[in-house]
């Protein structure tokens, strides 16, 4: 299987707060999959952890190599830049992942990368899998916390692109 492509500065296991979610599905394609995961627009209709969100390129919510967008999430406002994005040309393997930020003093200031793949495989079955580096403050703090809330809100994530994915069908 396919793994996320980290940053050196986020490799798991070196940073003070690391999530990793996943799920198999069966009868959903890798683009119909990516068509609720790269349009900013549909996130607040499957996922109640994103607000806010405002792209970079006024007018269009789907988003592109490079692009900066703001969005608030776990209580924190995000600002981010898409740092890979592998569109799955023939339903084959698509990446995204972006930098995300809070700006703010040593107690405050959060530095995440977060990423996502969704690979076809044998038996008409789909994986994504979403994972999640941080660093800083608050992500020590949500590291110590059981259950861990970025745990559960990426995977609320996941749960409701399926569930987009499935209904839009």
């Amino acid at each position: 299987m396919q793994a996320i492509h980290w940053p050196s500065m986020y490799l798991p296991g070196t940073t003070d707060n690391f999530v990793s979610n996943e799920v198999i599905v069966r009868d959903l394609t890798v683009t119909e999959l990516w068509a609720f995961l790269v349009d900013t627009s549909k996130w607040e209709g499957y996922y109640d952890n994103a607000a806010n969100i405002v792209p970079e390129i006024k007018g269009d919510p789907v988003l592109h190599q490079g692009e900066h967008f703001r969005f608030d999430t776990f209580g924190f406002p995000i600002d981010a830049q898409v740092m890979e994005l592998v569109e799955p040309l023939d339903d084959a393997v698509a990446r995204i992942a972006w930098h995300g930020w809070q700006d703010g003093d040593e107690n405050t200031r959060l530095d995440v990368y977060h990423a996502f793949l969704i690979e076809r495989l044998s038996g008409n079955r789909t994986r994504v899998l979403t994972q999640e580096s941080q660093i800083g403050v608050p992500a020590k703090e949500m590291s110590t916390q059981t259950p861990n809330p970025m745990l559960n809100g990426h995977q609320a994530w996941l749960d409701g692109l399926v569930k987009a994915a499935r209904e839009a069908k």
